[in-house]
């Protein structure tokens, strides 16, 4: 009889020539549990998702709560559904003015899409401004302006009109120009090992785009919600973005994206032409439920407050001959190794002890560290013990 493995190598679309393959049976706040019943403490969180934890009691209750009412009733837009109108009030709420119409979609590639359309709508312009080593999903217009020609060139030709600049270099702003639609950042560069911004770039980015009517797309896929030390990344800068995407840790688990802009902003999408970006599935009820339901414990439970004090604690742990570099921001971080084989070696060392971690996708030389916030610093301790050991144990490799 075929198992489940070979099936899933089989049948399963796949990514790589190297999968984990790991059989996964159950998960439970900060720890996944294989078909053996062998417990992993979970530094991956799904790429920044369970923010809240695997399956937190009352994510899952929103969840069954809904799910005996209604789930889908028909296309977003149509018809009045609570979990849809409380989630964007509630989101609507925790940004500042203007931001208060929220389209939601069903991911983060989805949502860099609609805030693409959008600012081109707005602003009648051609150009999109990204940054070298910037990651804003895989599918066809998200990869068009991804800052990485590796995973580009095969699909070329992509949608015209990208431009990238390098992160964090304030001079190259000035190609921000008259035809610029939107500049779209990250708060913190995700998938180039966590870089966050420099101090002001992000305000600077802001200036300039006011300065020559450009839109400000703030990318918060993978720092909304709690996981730099605040609700959103753009507050440690205090600027307000024209665009916010979101996705990953809003859901608590379950598939849901949104972008937000002022109501002036997102109204040019019901006429000329009429429904200007729609989309199915996009505001499930259910996972509207369960990210109204995971925004409540981000905010009731305040895990999010503590993410400065868990990154100081890591940062004083994870000191080795053979770490090169520590960085980000909260608990999103990057631990530098030098090469991929290294890495490889760790994780899997890391694997057979219990510890899932990861690498990154334009940066496989370092250690992702991104835990459910509510991780404790016990735990953050004993992960790092794990993660030592790993690095001296495969020293010799």
């Amino acid at each position: 009889m075929i198992g489940i493995k070979q099936l899933f190598l089989h049948n399963l679309a796949q990514t790589t020539r190297f999968p984990l393959a790991l059989e996964m049976d159950r998960a439970e706040g900060c720890y996944i549990y294989d078909t053996t019943g062998k417990a992993y403490l979970d530094l991956i969180s799904g790429i920044s998702v369970s923010n809240v934890g695997h399956r937190h009691p009352k994510v899952v209750a929103a969840i069954k709560q809904q799910v005996d009412k209604y789930m889908h009733l028909m296309v977003y837009g149509e018809y009045v559904q609570a979990p849809q109108v409380l989630l964007a009030k509630k989101i609507a709420d925790l940004l500042p003015q203007p931001l208060e119409s929220v389209y939601l979609v069903n991911s983060g590639a989805e949502a860099i899409d609609g805030a693409l359309k959008l600012a081109k709508r707005y602003t009648g312009r051609p150009e999109i401004i990204s940054f070298n080593n910037a990651y804003h999903g895989s599918t066809h217009g998200p990869l068009s302006v991804m800052g990485s020609e590796t995973y580009k060139r095969a699909y070329r030709p992509l949608v015209p009109g990208g431009r990238l600049l390098d992160y964090n270099i304030f001079e190259q702003l000035e190609d921000i120009g008259s035809q610029t639609a939107a500049v779209l950042v990250e708060a913190v560069q995700s998938e180039s090992g966590y870089i966050p911004g420099a101090k002001g770039f992000l305000k600077a980015i802001q200036a300039r785009c006011k300065a020559v009517g450009a839109l400000m797309i703030v990318d918060e896929i993978q720092t909304g919600f709690g996981r730099t030390g605040k609700l959103f990344g753009f507050q440690h800068e205090g600027v307000v973005p024209d665009i916010v995407c979101f996705a990953k840790g809003l859901g608590g688990g379950m598939p849901i994206g949104a972008f937000v802009a002022a109501k002036k902003v997102m109204d040019v999408l019901v006429e000329n032409p009429i429904l200007g970006h729609i989309t199915t599935f996009g505001g499930h009820p259910v996972s509207c439920a369960a990210a109204l339901a995971t925004i409540q414990v981000v905010l009731e439970e305040e895990h999010f407050k503590q993410a400065p004090v868990k990154e100081k604690l890591l940062r004083g742990l994870l000191v080795h001959p053979d770490i090169q570099q520590v960085q980000g921001m909260g608990l999103m971080l990057s631990v530098h190794l030098g090469s991929f084989e290294r890495v490889q070696n760790v994780i899997a060392h890391c694997l057979r002890a219990g510890l899932l971690t990861d690498w990154f996708l334009f940066n496989n030389q370092s250690l992702r560290i991104t835990p459910p916030l509510a991780i404790t610093q016990e735990e953050l301790t004993h992960a790092a013990q794990i993660i030592l050991a790993a690095i001296d144990a495969t020293r010799t490799l």
